[in-house]
């Protein structure tokens, strides 16, 4: 017997050197079905890898706007006070807190209205990947 004959050399994948004439249609089929199911676990442990490392990046990033919203109320709270104490200098000490107080009552429903406006527009589905994942199993298909 050659290296080329034999059960072992029926079982093998076609190379570039055999005729594909002699591997059958089971063979092939099970070799595309094999091929496809590795290229797609490939694919996940690369997406899992990417969204990884993208992950550790916001997570960085959100940290560190953390720690910007906090020093900007901070700012905001002393700037409060110094208005405050500045409109005592012009006025009684409880209508000028009154009036801070009021100030930000008025930004606070700005802000209220404008982000309910906006969280209204968002939609949760996301459309494009169902189209695309609707449109997968038609590439299978014979046309």
């Amino acid at each position: 017997m050659t290296a080329s004959s034999g059960p072992a050399a029926q079982t093998a994948a076609p190379t570039a050197d055999s005729d594909i004439r002699e591997v059958s249609v089971g063979q092939l089929l099970g070799d595309v079905t094999r091929d496809l199911s590795t290229l797609m676990r490939q694919e996940v442990e690369l997406a899992k890898a990417e969204v990884k490392a993208e992950v550790a990046k916001a997570g960085k990033g959100a940290g560190m706007l953390g720690g910007a919203g906090f020093a900007g109320y901070m700012v905001v709270l002393f700037l409060s006070f110094a208005l405050w104490w500045g409109l005592a200098n012009a006025m009684d000490v409880g209508w000028a807190a009154l009036i801070v107080a009021v100030v930000w009552a008025a930004i606070g429903a700005v802000l209220f209205v404008v982000g309910r406006g906006t969280l209204r527009k968002v939609n949760p589905k996301p459309e494009r990947t169902v189209e695309t994942v609707r449109e997968v199993p038609g590439a299978f298909k014979s046309q």
